[in-house]
């Protein structure tokens, strides 16, 4: 495994970071947002993070709201069982989605988020996290507010580094200029046939010395061609409105074709081509399977030349841009 700094900051992590959403089942709350069937619980997701350490992973991705903070528990559990040290690892979790009950239970004010901060050490079981990141814009919060307030978390030492998710370039901007503790990193959705990033995002990270972070890296099991078969396909609808399947069906054949001929997993090759391409510095890759960790390592050792770079790319169509909206908060009678 390969170890990279994130961006232009001193934060090395691996060049695979195991998201975590996929460990903790929901306990039902009624104020989250997000319930997925899919998911793993602890005694489940137990031999998974540890052949993800095993491998030398040790950079992973949570969020508050991930499995109504179930997954932040599971987290925090698993990663003090498989390292002595804390230091060892790279803890990364987010704010900003409905996480607790109440009106200032979600979104971007300093309220929520010295509220949260404190909520997820608590399940993460740690004083600090590594990386604490927006998760998208608040834009019913003056983004002055949020970075004073993110910054005093950092002062505090309850958090090291600050990063942000799911933002415009132009919202991303905007908070870089009003912070006092910059954030280092953009975790972003990009994969083989969602590109937008690269329009204005990516080169502004690059700009800016800002590490990229793709989530889906994998386009949610279309660039696995496990997408009608998952049980995260079954349940998750929203593929269907990041994807168009009359605009990526020519990738996918492509990228079909040059797995064939390397004799590997497709989901090693795109994965593989993102590891290639400049600013990233570690896809969030899910697992539900030993196999699909085994591709996410397979791929960070597999080199792909300029001209099977190029055969992939260049089938690519433009896409609506989705994904940097969220909806309102939970309605409460």
């Amino acid at each position: 495994m390969e170890y990279v700094k994130i961006g232009g900051s001193g934060l090395r992590v691996s060049r695979i970071c195991l998201g975590m959403l996929s460990y903790g089942r929901n306990v039902g709350q009624s104020w989250t947002v997000d319930r997925w069937p899919w998911t793993l619980d602890e005694r489940e997701a137990e031999p998974i993070v540890r052949s993800a350490v095993d491998g030398g992973i040790t950079f992973f991705d949570t969020a508050d709201v991930y499995n109504g903070g179930q997954s932040e528990i599971v987290t925090g559990r698993l990663l003090r069982k498989f390292f002595a040290m804390r230091e060892e690892y790279v803890l990364a979790t987010k704010v900003r989605m409905p996480s607790m009950p109440g009106e200032n239970g979600w979104g971007l004010s300093r309220k929520h988020i010295m509220a949260a901060i404190d909520a997820s050490l608590t399940r993460l079981g740690t004083d600090y996290v590594d990386l604490y990141q927006i998760h998208r814009w608040d834009p019913d919060t003056p983004i002055e507010e949020t970075m004073e307030a993110l910054h005093d978390v950092v002062r505090a030492g309850k958090a090291r580094y600050l990063g942000a998710s799911n933002l415009f370039a132009w919202q991303f901007a905007k908070a870089q200029s009003v912070a006092r503790t910059r954030m280092i990193s953009m975790q972003n959705h990009y994969n083989l046939i969602y590109r937008e990033e690269e329009r204005e995002m990516i080169p502004q990270c690059l700009d800016m010395g800002v590490g990229v972070l793709p989530f889906s890296p994998l386009a949610r099991g279309l660039l696995a061609g496990a997408r009608d078969s998952s049980a995260r396909a079954r349940s998750d609808t929203v593929a269907d409105e990041f994807y168009r399947l009359e605009l990526d069906r020519p990738v996918i054949d492509r990228l079909n074709a040059a797995a064939d001929q390397r004799a590997v997993p497709p989901a090693q090759v795109a994965l593989a081509w993102l590891l290639h391409r400049p600013g990233v510095t570690a896809p969030i890759v899910g697992a539900t399977k030993p196999g699909h960790l085994h591709d996410s390592l397979a791929a960070e050792q597999l080199d792909l030349s300029a001209e099977e770079i190029a055969l992939l790319e260049e089938a690519y169509q433009a896409h609506p841009v989705v994904g940097h909206t969220v909806a309102p908060a939970p309605v409460r009678a």
